[in-house]
């Protein structure tokens, strides 16, 4: 159900969309860890309509500010500032 209209975000961003395989998560890696953090702060299951847009932003930049091991503990803000000035 999270993109369950794919074809249409495809369209739009005029990219393409790959799906990890069911019950293999060796092949997501990156998104098992988010999960994992996101934990954290959000009990699994849990409505995150109780939380106001600020306290999900404070989440997503701490989240962005960490060190990852997959960009060479870069942080995800940092890589992604490299990659705007770089275009």
């Amino acid at each position: 159900t999270e993109l369950a209209q794919y074809a249409k975000i495809q369209t739009a961003l005029e990219t393409t969309l790959y799906f990890c395989d069911p019950h293999s998560p060796w092949q997501r890696g990156t998104n098992e860890n988010t999960n994992r953090l996101l934990r954290f702060w959000f009990e699994k299951g849990s409505d995150l309509s109780v939380h106001t847009p600020e306290d999900l932003r404070q989440v997503a930049a701490k989240l962005n500010r960490r060190p990852r091991p997959t960009l060479n503990l870069q942080t995800p803000a940092n890589r992604l500032n490299q990659l705007l000035t770089a275009a």
